[in-house]
Parts: structure tokens; sequence; C-alpha cells
């Protein structure tokens, strides 16, 4: 009974050994990594492939990016194959199997004890062994541990990825606002300095106006158009990144609605900061690398310490390659099981391991620095991101007082001028101010609502519709 369990034990242990690797090598390994990237292929496919969506407000936009957006696709991809180095480093714990299959071949031997001449003889042998680690170093406790941060890290990797792709769609969609503003205002111009023309026109045929005036109004106009159309470019640009951040075709018709308005922030340095070091996925990934760097010092100080590991083998010996024996032989058709433990230690490598530890042990002080940097930078963001906010804040309200300067001041030059009171160029450099000062408050705005993206980023934190009561 003892040999029929020992041969049924060699049979599936080189089974496995001789069928197991090429069916692995041929499915396993790189299935995973095909399903993976299909999956997330497929996964971009379908966002891509939904119908386009005839308008988007911010929130909606950045919903989209984070879904659609091929850089988010990459950044789960890496976060799941974390997941699974630490199932694979789980694995490491428990006992390994393994088979092995082979011939010797001997010279002349002995008579046998049946008196017969064996003459040359080939020995087939099968081995299955069961090899458990019992203590080594803590290495694979350390090389577990590791991985589990290293998953930790990656989805903090993921979070950072988030809130960068969040600042560039909400950057580049503030800008397409403003694009919005520049051409509403370009074609108000437009319109201005062509009603000018007009009037100026009727003058001259009358003769109350000389030809002068005339050519001054459509030199001025002929400016507002290149600018009109250069603020058109603008906007068509603006979508088109907008529509490659949201994996839309370029030449999608989107609408991009929204308006550039002015809502206080009322955080104060202090809370800025304390949010961000709590929440900035960089600090977390420092963190964890500074963690990680001493698991890996970890284990290299696991040489330091003895090997034990316990192993069970079982063997069968034939001069057969079914291994069956011969009955002539005394040696073959044998089968057995040995039990055993083994212990090793290195305890002498001339100060090559310590030299190693020495070398993890300051890397880990190198990761701290860097994770102390790190910091340093979160709070100089922090603070920049207030002062552009404040600074974009006090903007506004010059600029939206210069706009309604600059519209009375033209509704009185174009009546002054009406009147025969006034100068044509009293007139255009009127509406030039107008245009510029529509034109600097729809930067202020833009910027204002770029600062309130970015501080929200160097806080940590994702706004997707930048609304500030939070």
């Amino acid at each position: 009974m003892r040999t029929k369990a020992l041969q049924f034990a060699l049979t599936f242990g080189l089974s496995l050994c001789l069928a197991g690797p090429a069916s692995a090598q041929d499915s396993t390994p790189a299935a995973a990594p095909v399903a993976s990237q299909a999956a997330a292929m497929a996964a971009q496919t379908q966002a891509a492939e939904q119908p386009v969506p005839a308008s988007l407000d911010l929130k909606q936009s950045v919903e989209r990016g984070l879904a659609a957006n091929p850089t988010m696709v990459g950044a789960r991809a890496q976060l799941q194959g974390s997941d699974y180095m630490v199932k694979s480093s789980m694995a490491d714990f428990f006992p390994t199997a393994t088979a092995s299959y082979g011939f010797s071949r001997y010279g002349s031997q002995p008579k046998t004890t049946a008196g017969v001449d064996s003459g040359d003889q080939t020995t087939w042998t099968g081995r299955l062994n069961i090899h458990q680690p019992v203590f080594v170093g803590f290495k694979l406790l350390k090389t577990h541990q590791k991985a589990r941060l290293t998953k930790e890290q990656n989805e903090a990797n993921l979070t950072q990825a988030e809130l960068s792709l969040i600042s560039t769609i909400q950057t580049n969609f503030l800008a397409h606002l403003k694009a919005k503003m520049d051409v509403k205002s370009a074609e108000d111009s437009v319109e201005r300095l062509k009603s000018q023309l007009k009037v100026t026109q009727a003058f001259f045929d009358v003769g109350l106006k000389p030809k002068l005036d005339v050519l001054q109004a459509e030199v001025d106009l002929a400016t507002a158009e290149q600018a009109q159309l250069k603020a058109k470019n603008s906007l068509d640009t603006t979508r088109a990144k907008l529509n490659s951040l949201l994996n839309l075709p370029l030449e999608a018709p989107v609408e991009y609605v929204g308006d550039l308005t002015f809502t206080p922030f009322n955080l104060d340095l202090n809370e800025c900061l304390k949010r961000a070091f709590t929440s900035r996925p960089d600090i977390l990934v420092g963190i964890k690398s500074v963690q990680i760097a001493e698991k890996d010092a970890g284990i290299t100080a696991s040489d330091f310490y003895p090997q034990v590991g316990a192993d069970v083998d079982f063997y069968k010996k034939g001069d057969h390659p079914g291994l069956s024996g011969s009955p002539n032989l005394s040696n073959t058709g044998k089968s057995y099981m040995t039990v055993g433990a083994t212990a090793s230690w290195t305890f002498f490598q001339w100060g090559s391991t310590f030299f190693k530890y020495k070398s993890a042990d300051e890397t880990v002080n190198k990761v701290r620095a860097a994770l102390d940097n790190t910091r340093l930078s979160a709070g100089y963001e922090v603070k920049q991101g207030l002062l552009s906010q404040r600074e974009a804040a006090d903007r506004i309200g010059v600029a939206k007082k210069s706009v309604d300067a600059a519209r009375e001041s033209y509704r009185m030059a174009l009546a002054r001028y009406q009147a025969q009171v006034g100068t044509n160029t009293d007139v255009l450099d009127a509406q030039a101010k107008v245009s510029s000062s529509e034109a600097q408050l729809s930067q202020a705005l833009s910027d204002y609502q770029t600062a309130i993206s970015g501080l929200y980023v160097a806080m940590g934190e994702k706004n997707p519709d930048l609304s500030t009561a939070k």
C-alpha cells in the first residue's frame, strides 16, 4: 500500500514536472498580462466609442477625463500589477513541490545475489521534493510587507495621476471659457467699429469729416477683425485640447458650457497647509518610499541570520523509463521516502553583508531626506497658490471698474463725435480701451479660477467643479 502511494506521488509530481511548465508558460504567465492589457484597452475603447456628448460642464468634463483618459488606464494597470505582487509574496510562505526525473548509466557491476552478471546498467530515478521554508532571516516577511507597501504607494500614485489630470483638464477648460469671452469681446469690438465706420463715412460723404477719419476707422476695423480671427482660433484650439484629454475625436463639436465667475476662497494658510500635509499623495508616496527602503534594508539584513528549512522527498528507482525494476537486480524497482531539516549559516563573508546593509541604511536616509524636501515643496506650492488667487481676486475688482469706466468713456466719446464736438480719434481710443479692459477682466477671472484649481491640487484634494464651499 505504501509503495503504491509513493508511486502515485512520484507519477503525479513527474507529470507536473514534464507537462506543467510547458502549459504554464503557454497560458498562465502570458495570459495574465494579456488579459489585463485587453481589459484596459477594452475599457478605453468603450469610453471612446460612447456617443459624443452635445455639451459638457466642468464637472462632467473632469469625470469623463478620469474615466477615459489613457493615462488613468495605465495608472490603474500599475496598481493591479502591484496587487498581484502582494499575492505572489504571500505564496512564498507556503511549501513548494519540485519533481525531477533522470537516468544514470553505470559500467559493469558485480554479480547480483542470484549469481547473475548484471553487466551494464541504466538506472532511472524519479524524485518529488516538498520544501517548507521555516526561517530565512525574516526575508519572506519583509518581502511581503514591501509588496503591500508598494501597492499602497501605487494607490497614492494613482491619486497623484488623477490630481494631475484634473488640474490639466480644469486649466484647459478655463482657458476655453476665456477664449469664448475673448471671442464675444472681439465680436462686440468689430460691431462697434463697423458702426463707427458707417458714421464716419456718412460724415465724409456730406463733407463734415476728412478722408483721414475714414481711413483710421478702416484700419482699426481691420485690426479688430484680425483679433477676432485669433480669438476664434484660440477657441478651436482649446476645444481640440479638451477633446484629446477626454478621449473624444479632435473635431467633435462639443459645447463646453460654463462661466468665469468669482467666488471668495475662505481658507487661511494654516488650514491649507494642514490639509496638504494630510492629503497630498506625493507626501504619502514619500512616506511609503521610506518604509519600502527600510524593508529593503531588512531584507539585506536577513543574510546575517541562519537559514532553516524542512524537506520531504519521495524517490523511486528502476532500470526502465517507467521506473519499474528487474527481477534479476536487487537495487532497482524500489521506492522510499526521506524526511529531514537543514540549517545553514554563512557567518563570515569579509564584511560583504555588513556593508550591503550599511548601504541600504544610507538609502533610507536618502529617501527620508527626499520626503522632507517634498514637504517643503508642498508648503511652498500652497503658499504660492494662495498668493496667486488673492492677486487675481484683487485684479478682478479693479478690472470690473475699468470695464465700466471704459464703456462709459466710449459712450461719451461716441456721443460727442456724433454731436460734432469730438474727434474720431477719441472714439477709436475709447473703443480700444473697452476691448483692452474686457480682455483684462477675462484674464483675471481665468487666472483666479486657475489659481483655485492649482490650490486644491496643492492640498491634494479633488474638486471637479471648483466649488470653494468645502
